[in-house]
């Protein structure tokens, strides 16, 4: 028993990458403290909070000890039943504004999050099997994958979650070598429709739309969120009111101050250190992530590793401009820092899978 178990501390030890463990870990411990002074010291939110991040940390680890070449041959069957979530999500899911989530009892599953994770794995898995770059056929079926998991997300409506399901794999596609006269052509072609997707847009993501345009049009309804966030980001300075002594959030003038607008509760307390000390763990994630993509021994490990990471940069990027006002609220919440199940649980999950790139690249083929 003693033998076993000292194999096993080895091998974790040894799958595990530490650098980007503890970059996880310090932002989680960060996501602890915000969530305290957030939630008004309700200690059940930093409770719930917590043991999510040790169910995440949980599925990293075992993630992380799964070879990729498993993984690629599980990826077909993860990414159809995923996606068999969604049907289920229409008939008997929950949510104030969108079925978004399905109630399992003691937690609630949310499916667009597991499809950040599958939609990539999908499109590296038929990547990897393609001839690169790839060709028009290949990018044809590659749009079918993604195209068909975002519309059902959208459907819910969930627009955040569909953007960033679209990113990771339209990030895959990228890393398979796409010519940047397609990127360019496919680019343009989206800005031309955008006229055509405003038309299907629901009345409260134009509300959205039209009040990231001008907030100051209606500052007690819909430009109250904007507002009162550049407020609470403006109001912390350099070194931010203190731990707990941000009034944005506890007198109730900052909305989803636990969730979507966690980062501006951190920005009023911490102020820009704070804040420039929660980028710079970002921004090491994010390379270290990208480093070991970079060293991956097979395409599908590269491609999956590699949009993982961006993925995780746009969560950043755009909760980060959604907060300052210079993006639409969207719904995207600060990754591992606002309260959340199953985004938290993916997240790290996807970090395992990075991690297990790592660990087998001296082995794969």
């Amino acid at each position: 028993m003693i033998t076993w178990l000292r194999e096993w501390l080895l091998d974790f030890l040894d799958k595990v990458d530490w650098p980007l463990l503890l970059a996880l870990c310090a932002v989680m411990a960060a996501s602890l403290i915000v969530q305290h002074s957030a939630g008004g010291g309700d200690s059940h939110v930093v409770i719930a909070q917590a043991a999510r991040f040790v169910a995440g940390l949980g599925v990293m680890v075992l993630l992380s000890r799964v070879s990729p070449a498993r993984l690629r041959n599980w990826t077909p069957l993860a990414f159809a039943l995923t996606l068999a979530l969604m049907p289920i999500v229409f008939a008997v899911g929950s949510g104030r504004s969108a079925r978004l989530w399905i109630n399992l009892g003691f937690f609630y599953l949310q499916p667009g999050e597991l499809l950040k994770l599958t939609v990539p794995m999908m499109v590296a898995w038929y990547l990897h099997r393609s001839v690169l770059p790839p060709n028009w056929r290949t990018l044809a079926v590659c749009a079918l994958i993604i195209g068909v998991p975002v519309a059902l997300i959208i459907k819910q409506p969930d627009l955040g979650t569909g953007m960033l399901v679209a990113a990771s794999g339209a990030f895959t596609v990228f890393l398979a070598g796409l010519a940047w006269w397609r990127i360019g052509l496919f680019a343009g072609a989206g800005i031309g429709a955008l006229p055509v997707a405003w038309m299907f847009l629901m009345p409260y993501q134009k509300d959205r739309i039209l009040t990231f345009i001008n907030p100051e049009s209606d500052p007690l309804g819909t430009g109250w969120n904007i507002i009162q966030s550049k407020i609470a980001i403006g109001s912390g300075g350099w070194f931010g009111k203190g731990w707990g002594q941000g009034s944005q959030a506890h007198l109730d003038f900052l909305p989803e101050h636990t969730t979507d607008f966690a980062f501006s509760v951190l920005s009023e307390e911490w102020g820009w250190v704070g804040v420039s000390v929660l980028f710079a763990l970002y921004l090491f994630i994010v390379g270290r992530s990208l480093w070991i993509a970079a060293n991956a021994r097979d395409g599908y490990s590269r491609l999956l590793a590699g949009a993982l990471a961006m993925t995780f940069s746009v969560y950043v990027l755009v909760n980060g401009a959604m907060i300052a006002g210079l993006l639409p609220v969207v719904g995207v919440p600060m990754p591992l820092l606002s309260y959340g199940g199953t985004s938290a649980v993916s997240l790290l999950a996807g970090f395992g899978i990075v991690m297990s790139v790592r660990a087998h690249r001296k082995f794969m083929s």
